[in-house]
């Protein structure tokens, strides 16, 4: 059980961008060098990015940019973007239906409320992290230099 690596990504992404304001065009290809993973990742992020309104890009040029403030971006937000089912996919309950075992039967009944309250409980703590929050955790690091000359 684990958050998609693609949320992880799509952070990476979202605070290369809002440090190259100003500074550089962010492309999908100077993006794939920093996270180090295919152009074709990354360019399916920024797309449920996009379509989710936390960024824009020049159509043709490419160059991304936030579409709203860091505090305004909470992690839900970036993580419902990526992942559509949302947090019912963190958490699965086995198959076993046409089962006799009255357990089985019952399993998801049992499970139901217990496993809402845990995404419920998850989704209230990833909307108060917000983008900015990040970024400020990001820039407390010592080693924390040009991003345009390191990539």
């Amino acid at each position: 059980m684990q958050i998609s690596m693609k949320c992880s990504i799509a952070v990476h992404c979202l605070i290369f961008i809002y440090e190259a304001r100003g500074k550089a065009r962010v492309t999908s290809t100077l993006l794939a060098q920093s996270t180090s993973c295919n152009p074709v990742v990354i360019r399916y992020i920024l797309s449920a990015l996009k379509k989710a309104e936390l960024i824009s890009v020049e159509r043709g040029k490419g160059g991304a940019e936030l579409q709203k403030a860091p505090e305004e971006i909470s992690l839900y937000a970036i993580y419902s973007a990526l992942e559509p089912e949302g947090l019912t996919s963190l958490i699965g309950i086995h198959s076993c239906e046409g089962s006799r075992c009255p357990i089985a039967k019952n399993i998801r009944r049992v499970l139901r409320d217990p496993y809402e309250k845990i995404e419920q409980s998850v989704r209230e703590t990833m909307e108060k992290i917000t983008l900015a929050s990040m970024i400020e955790t990001y820039h407390q690091g010592k080693d924390v230099q040009n991003i345009l000359t390191e990539s």
